[in-house]
């Protein structure tokens, strides 16, 4: 099992830089952040998890540019979003800033992402919720095709253009891969049918996160889909070495372990902490 951490890096926290170092320095495979461009002052839509809406969610920095620092202090850490929303940027301007950062880094991107769920957020960006999932199809689709075709040209309902020229591609072939978060049955779905793994969070996953597993690769097979060529990665609050130990039996690829938006005070003695825990 690979083991990373995901933080909502801010500008009251600690540095994106020192702690893409330290990460790398303890033997952590990846380094991943959220995005959310802006959070509306209006609370009509609840938040997930259950709570106020903490600071932080309108507090992150841009993923694409504090995943670009990260690239320039590491060597080996793989940079990841966890997640982009799609449905919420240009697709060829997205396209750009994913070839970019794989270029950079010397193709050590990951590119997470999944549909939000804000849902005056992304009605802010022109993104009507219900069709939020066919947006971000698409948008994903186009991209593939700008990161693959010498001249790329994408025809739908919501992302349509002609042929156009955009260098660079991508380092990793045929492109970085594309892991769907989320853990509805949408979200498994579309992991399946055009992307490169899932990223559920057990504990908002129905009944046994095991077994809802099993039952990812059971559609996957259905649909045609190699089971062993779509990866799963679970995002963990803390982690705890018994429940890690069943996931990996089950084959769980990836372990993601959150970090507070703390400075470093707080953020380097549990990342010493969580570090224990790889093998």
């Amino acid at each position: 099992m690979k083991y990373a951490v995901v933080i909502f890096p801010t500008g009251y926290s600690i540095g994106i830089a020192e702690l893409a170092r330290a990460a790398e320095e303890r033997g952590f495979e990846s380094l991943w952040v959220p995005e959310h461009t802006h959070i509306p002052a209006s609370r009509r839509t609840p938040f997930p998890g259950g709570t106020e809406l903490p600071r932080y969610y309108w507090s992150a920095l841009d993923p694409f540019v504090g995943l670009a620092t990260a690239a320039a202090v590491t060597t080996k850490l793989k940079l990841a979003t966890g997640i982009c929303l799609v449905v919420e940027r240009d697709p060829i301007v997205l396209a750009k800033e994913v070839a970019t950062l794989d270029t950079l880094s010397g193709g050590r991107f990951i590119f997470g992402v999944g549909a939000g769920w804000n849902v005056e957020e992304m009605e802010n960006h022109g993104t009507p919720f219900k069709q939020r999932r066919r947006i971000m199809r698409e948008r994903i689709e186009a991209m593939k095709a700008i990161w693959t075709q010498q001249a790329a040209e994408y025809h739908g309902q919501f992302v349509n253009f002609d042929p156009i020229w955009a260098e660079p591609k991508p380092v990793q072939k045929p492109h970085p891969p594309i892991l769907m978060g989320g853990q509805a049955p949408a979200a498994l779905r579309a992991a399946i049918q055009y992307c490169d793994g899932w990223m559920p969070i057990p504990a908002r996953t129905e009944g046994d996160a095991v077994e809802a597993v099993a039952q990812f690769r059971r559609q996957a097979e259905a649909a045609g889909r190699d089971p062993k060529t779509l990866s799963v990665t679970f995002f963990f609050a803390q982690p705890d070495r018994r429940q890690l130990e069943r996931y990996e039996q089950a084959g769980i690829e990836r372990a993601i372990f959150s970090l507070p938006s703390e400075g470093r005070e707080t953020v380097l003695p549990l990342l010493d902490q969580y570090a224990q825990h790889i093998r």
